[in-house]
């Protein structure tokens, strides 16, 4: 995953830029997106998360990160450790993007982007993230 959102964007800059300070998120979390509205890229652009699975059993999961590191002129940081959502209750649909979250619920994303593979959750099923499966990268 390589997009940040504008809330990111703006934050960053006005930070290096200007006067104005972004403090680091005190946790980082992975939200769950459907594309129900046709338009999920550009709603997490905007910071958006009206696509957000919302059915029985689902809350963000928190993250960890690696240390950054660069290679290539890319510099990236994964997950490093495995990232397991609770079971689902009620059918989540398709999980067609996920999004880094600087809050448990509510909060500003992030970084967002579409998985690799959509993947269906219904009544009973999970979702994992092995470590090492989530990146997030700028170039």
């Amino acid at each position: 995953m390589s997009a940040a959102s504008n809330y990111l964007e703006s934050s960053l800059l006005n930070h290096v830029l200007t006067s104005t300070n972004y403090s680091q998120p005190s946790g980082r979390y992975v939200a769950l997106f459907t594309n129900t509205s046709g338009n999920a890229m550009a709603n997490l652009q905007i910071g958006t998360t009206t696509d957000e699975i919302s059915a029985g059993g689902y809350s963000r999961q928190s993250a960890t990160f690696a240390t950054a590191s660069t290679s290539g002129g890319t510099t990236s940081s994964a997950i490093n450790a495995t990232i397991t959502f609770p079971t689902a209750t009620a059918d989540w649909g398709t999980i067609t993007h996920i999004a880094i979250m600087d809050a448990a619920t509510g909060g500003h994303v992030l970084f967002f982007g579409a998985v690799t593979t959509s993947k269906s959750i219904l009544n009973g099923d999970t979702f994992q993230i092995t470590s090492g499966n989530l990146s997030v990268a700028l170039a």
